[in-house]
């Protein structure tokens, strides 16, 4: 750059803006009272909603301030809802089913909010987020709110975003809360850790049935549900059901004495969805009676303070300037065979600790 062009800069940034343009950056900047969060969520307002939860996911510090005091005044109206997680293997039709069974639940005059845990790519960190796409008639529901969230390259921070988001739809008087996994890897036992009910959608014939066992997924569902079971796949649906229902008696009682149920259904069709919610509500009848439902969110809510313990523990210490110098130095070692990784680790956790 000429010394010209540097003067012109210096001439341009002396000039003093004008009050009304100084006013606009400044209601740019400045964020609504808690206050008026507080009263707008509480009244349902989804603007505010959408913005409290914004604040949640965002990394700026002022954000996250806000976020937290939002949260806290939340609570008081938290904890109203029932908590549904969905998860099944990418094609099963997750988000099919989501719609139609969230449609028969706001006809039901329940307050829906859908919460997608988004997968996001770990070359240009962008996420799908089609979610509101594929569901076009509950994305029009008065009665319906959804958010896909993007899981970026750290889990344990989505699932925890996602497990504060809860606290903010049920303040704003979302009654049913459905959270949907990416159906791919860790997100299940995530998603599991912040719901009441834990519902496995299937495909027939697909040949995951083994597979699922393995994983240990159904060992954490509270229901089976065969999907897509229509036209040709009705008579291998009705069979699946009868290899999970015995494949059920392999794993162990369920603390919550609760038995897990395999269903059928056709969110095409718009059949079996009824008799799901029918399986929820038997589930939360007998929960609720013998007092695993509050025991069981008791421990969540101690499981969610140990992992975002952890979860600041080790940020803060990646984010430490002589750790980062440290690891650079280490790493080089390991790179040209001159230390082990136990013996870099080590030497981090040293430095670390020297301080």
């Amino acid at each position: 750059m000429d010394t010209k062009n540097k003067n012109i800069q210096k001439e341009v940034k002396g000039i003093k803006q004008p009050k009304s343009i100084q006013k606009i950056k400044l209601n740019r900047e400045k964020l609504p009272s808690t206050k008026i969060f507080i009263e707008s969520i509480a009244k349902g307002n989804i603007t505010y909603l959408s913005k409290a939860i914004t604040l949640i996911e965002s990394t700026n510090s002022i954000h996250q301030k806000k976020a937290i005091k939002i949260l806290r005044e939340c609570l008081p109206y938290a904890n109203k809802s029932v908590r549904i997680g969905i998860t099944g293997v990418p094609g099963v039709g997750k988000s099919s089913f989501i719609e139609v069974f969230g449609k028969h639940l706001t006809q039901l005059e329940k307050k829906v909010a859908v919460l997608a845990i988004d997968p996001s790519s770990s070359i240009n960190k962008g996420s799908i987020l089609g979610d509101k796409t594929r569901m076009e008639q509950l994305v029009r529901d008065s009665n319906a709110f959804i958010r896909p969230s993007p899981a970026s390259d750290s889990l344990g921070g989505v699932a925890r975003k996602t497990r504060e988001t809860i606290i903010l739809c049920e303040a704003a008087g979302f009654d049913t809360i459905l959270i949907e996994t990416v159906g791919v890897g860790q997100s299940e036992t995530a998603v599991h850790s912040m719901v009441d009910f834990f519902l496995l959608l299937k495909l027939a014939g697909a040949g995951d049935e083994l597979q699922g066992i393995k994983r240990g997924i159904i060992e954490m569902a509270d229901a089976i549900i065969i999907n897509k079971a229509d036209g040709e796949n009705l008579k291998i649906a009705q069979l699946a059901k009868t290899e999970f229902n015995r494949a059920l008696h392999l794993f162990p009682p369920k603390k919550s004495n609760w038995i897990p149920k395999v269903s059928i259904c056709s969110a095409i069709e718009n059949s079996g969805i009824e008799n799901i919610w029918k399986i929820i509500l038997s589930y939360l009848k007998l929960t609720k009676k013998n007092n695993y439902f509050d025991e069981h969110r008791n421990n969540q809510n101690k499981f969610w303070v140990l992992e975002t313990i952890d979860e600041q523990l080790k940020r803060k210490f990646y984010d430490n300037k002589d750790v980062k110098k440290e690891l650079k130095k280490v790493l080089k070692q390991v790179q040209n065979n001159q230390l082990t990784p136990f013996e870099a680790a080590n030497k981090v956790l040293l430095k670390k600790n020297k301080e």
